[in-house]
């Protein structure tokens, strides 16, 4: 059943009448005759409902941080904090040098009672000087949990001492986890500090390769940078540095040689893209690689960005030869999903990506969204100048770059780069809203009521969610696939990925589990009860 205007003041009748004008800000139908149609996002969720949303020390540690694998991560706060965002996103790395693999630890200041009262900046220091002398990392990050932020440890002053003492690179984050709405802003203040302390400090000055770019906004999650890297340098590629999945400090430092930076989520990475833009003068593309029509499509505007004869056929036989062998390999799973419906709401940029590929094997998206998006993920980058900043947004640092006076290189021509702006998207999103059908729903962080009653009302054959969402329609007999971590699949992502996308997705349909469990609530009540009647020389008397 299609949602309509009416459907969902119906839906929405059940919050108080405050709650319901903010939460109606945050949902619309798309409708492709508007010529422009707004969306609410990057607020505050609304206290009492239940979001999905994580915390600005998850987006910073957890998710651009953590998987930078020959760095040690501390966590500075309380054993939880450090546990709650330790490989939960499956985040794969091989060393380039033997034990230089620290994503497997989770290191800790571990703070108890006595340190939040005495504070903690020397049980910081001691385990930094530990961390140094027993597991010998290349670079340390450190990340502050709320306590940090409220008893006010300086952390970057320990982090300066401990730098000048071990000569590392040692770079320190105040990602407590209130200082934004969501874990967008630890994503914010992560892209930083890693321009600010880690890009640049390397002393190359030319690039290694041909045709050397930057990965920015890929997290390697199942190994999905590995199949996309695999492509890359069978074309021609040299990628340089993955910001951050498989990522490494000794690659990131020298990330400023790069002729050209890809974007794939757009949400946790546009802060870096365009600071290294004004920085260095290298410009960005925004692609996706995952789904086939996607991925043959950032393939081409990459080979056009460089406008090389060679490097376009090159591109074209990859392209053939791995269309040859994966459209074959999806035809029998085309066949049990075409007709199918999804939800797709999925985190950052994940919610638009696999709309794509999602279509590619016959299943049409009714209901898209992200759990921490801002406006312009929505509306595309068109409408930043006209976003207000709040008070949320503010608490942020902005870290304002200039050109490097030695190293600042016009990669392109205005001229050609105006030409390019034309037919590719160079520097520029468009949004999630442009690409859905008319009639689709499209929500921004959408709370476990409106997820049950959007199933209840669209019913979807399967729900593409996050690590915490997914139990609902479990608990509604609906299948969901987990988009953060993949369920311990994948990879997703290019070529070989669609396929694994659609083996797995086609097995929750084919699957006799849901045949076999039964709700214990649908026969049994959750609750027994009788009604006695009071004793005569009771009060009620």
């Amino acid at each position: 059943m299609a949602v309509n205007e009416r459907v969902l003041d119906e839906i929405l009748n059940s919050y108080p009448a405050k709650v319901k004008r903010t939460r109606k800000k945050h949902i619309l139908l798309r409708d492709s005759s508007l010529a422009h149609q707004e969306i609410e996002a990057n607020t505050r969720t609304v206290p009492g409902i239940m979001t999905n949303r994580g915390c600005a020390f998850a987006g910073c540690k957890g998710v651009v941080l953590g998987p930078l694998k020959d760095m040690v991560h501390i966590v500075h706060g309380p054993i939880g904090c450090a546990y709650y965002s330790w490989l939960t996103r499956r985040n794969k790395a091989i060393p380039k040098e033997p034990g230089k693999n620290y994503l497997t630890y989770c290191v800790s200041t571990d703070m108890q009672e006595s340190d939040i009262v005495f504070g903690g900046e020397k049980k910081l220091a001691r385990m930094i000087d530990e961390v140094v002398e027993v597991l010998k990392p290349n670079a340390i990050t450190i990340s502050a949990t709320c306590p940090v932020g409220l008893i006010g440890d300086d952390i970057q002053a320990v982090a300066r001492a401990a730098q000048q003492k071990h000569g590392l690179n040692i770079t320190a984050y105040n990602c407590e986890g209130y200082k934004g709405v969501s874990q967008s802003a630890g994503h914010h203040i992560a892209n930083n500090g890693l321009m600010e302390l880690v890009v640049g400090q390397g002393d190359w000055e030319e690039p290694p390769a041909k045709y050397t770019i930057n990965m920015l906004g890929e997290y390697n999650i199942g190994g999905d940078s590995w199949e996309i890297e695999r492509v890359l340098n069978e074309i021609g590629y040299h990628v340089q540095a993955v910001m951050t999945g498989n990522g490494s400090y000794e690659d990131l430092k020298n990330a400023h040689v790069a002729e050209l930076n890809l974007v794939q989520c757009h949400r946790s990475i546009n802060y870096i893209a365009d600071m290294l833009e004004k920085k260095y003068g290298t410009p960005w593309l925004k692609v996706n690689f995952i789904g086939i029509r996607a991925t043959c499509e950032s393939l081409r505007n990459m080979a056009l960005y460089f406008g090389d004869e060679d490097l376009i056929k090159k591109t074209e036989e990859v392209i053939a030869r791995e269309l040859a062998e994966t459209e074959r390999q999806l035809e029998p799973y085309q066949k049990i999903c075409a007709g199918k419906t999804t939800f797709c709401f999925v985190g950052g940029s994940r919610g638009h990506h696999y709309q794509g590929l999602y279509e590619e094997i016959g299943i049409e998206t009714t209901l898209a969204g992200y759990e921490f998006a801002h406006r312009d993920d929505y509306e595309g980058r068109d409408v930043l100048p006209n976003i207000k900043p709040d008070a949320d947004s503010k608490n942020i640092p902005e870290l304002h770059v200039v050109p490097d006076e030695r190293r600042y290189r016009l990669k392109l021509s205005n001229e050609r780069t105006e030409e390019l702006k034309d037919k590719i998207p160079l520097s520029h999103y468009k949004g999630m809203n442009m690409t859905m059908k008319d009639g689709s729903l499209i929500v921004d962080d959408m709370n476990h009521y409106e997820t049950e009653e959007f199933i209840r009302t669209m019913k979807p054959d399967i729900f593409s969610s996050g690590i915490k969402d997914k139990y609902v329609p479990h608990k509604m007999g609906i299948p969901a696939k987990q988009l953060h971590n993949y369920d311990y699949s994948g990879p997703y992502a290019g070529f070989k990925g669609a396929v694994n996308f659609a083996r797995d997705i086609s097995m929750s349909f084919t699957t006799p589990t849901w045949n076999f469990i039964e709700p214990p609530w649908k026969n049994k009540p959750l609750l027994e009860g009788t009604i006695e009647k009071p004793a005569k020389n009771s009060s009620a008397d």
